[in-house]
């Protein structure tokens, strides 16, 4: 049986714990920000973003490896043999999918997966696909069964402030300074079909109350939950905040474990700080 090699987009937000735990290669996506290239996960990092943005007011634009870039990327492994199994940020923010089922079209052994998602909403389909190969299943088994998992992934996000979706482009000056006044928070649901992001729940208050009612909503009297494990991911925010969420998880569920991680520069560059998420999978 061939060697299976998992691969995902960087914005699967692992760090390099994880990515050692479950041996998983990522492929960085492209941050431009002031004239100068970057990417995401090796030579920038968020808080280079936000301190840009601080003092220039200039956000960068994000892309997806290009076609080329994904088949030398996976040409590493295809060329000694290998199946590749890649995890791709979801297709209906980003060409990253379309651009690796192109690569792998020319190259063969590689099998895309969608993820229908983004940041650790990603990372839970990784964790799937590491699992399978540990357990010695061969790629197009694994593929099948897996990519009919992203319905599962429940993922979602609170925002602390819109400045940054709004100086991105993806929310009204209006909403933005409306949603600052009042001192909302929405939260944003992932789409598992696309990776669209839509808006749930609206809080208003502290970031500490509004964080510990938003864990409180995602988790409490709910019967369809799988418990092995809980992502908390995060923008940068305190660990106060963290050690928070942390609590009101444990109060109301028994995950396994709990793991948390910090978003990207893909990511974090559209949220703005503060963000932050449980994510986890459903029965």
């Amino acid at each position: 049986m061939k060697k299976v090699i998992l691969s995902a987009d960087s914005t699967c937000d692992f760090d390099d714990i994880l990515k050692k735990r479950y041996h998983v290669h990522c492929q960085p996506l492209h941050i431009n920000l002031d004239g100068k290239q970057f990417k995401d996960g090796v030579d920038i990092t968020p808080d280079d973003i936000y301190d840009t943005y601080q003092k220039q007011r200039i956000l960068p634009k994000t892309s997806a490896p290009n076609v080329q870039e994904y088949i030398d990327y996976f040409k590493q492994w295809t060329d000694e043999g290998y199946d590749v199994i890649h995890i791709s940020l979801g297709s209906g923010i980003s060409s990253s999918y379309q651009n690796a089922c192109i690569a792998a079209e020319e190259l063969g052994s590689v099998y895309p997966i969608d993820s229908g998602n983004l940041s650790t909403g990603m990372g839970l389909l990784v964790i799937e696909v590491a699992e399978r190969i540990a357990m010695g299943m061969p790629a197009e088994q694994i593929f099948e069964e897996v990519k009919m998992l992203k319905a599962k992934v429940n993922a979602s996000f609170v925002i602390d402030t819109l400045t940054y979706l709004h100086e991105g482009g993806r929310c009204s000056a209006l909403a933005a300074f409306s949603a600052n006044l009042l001192n909302i928070k929405p939260c944003i649901e992932v789409d598992h079909a696309s990776g669209n992001m839509n808006v749930g729940k609206k809080y208003r208050g502290s970031l500490p109350k509004t964080l510990k009612r938003y864990t409180m909503d995602r988790l409490k009297e709910r019967s369809d939950i799988k418990f092995d494990r809980i992502f908390i991911t995060h923008s940068g925010t305190s660990p106060e905040n963290i050690d928070l969420v942390r609590k009101a998880i444990e109060e109301v569920a028994e995950f396994k474990e709990i793991l948390v991680t910090r978003a990207g520069c893909t990511i974090s560059s559209h949220c703005g700080p503060n963000t932050l998420g449980v994510l986890f999978m459903n029965n």
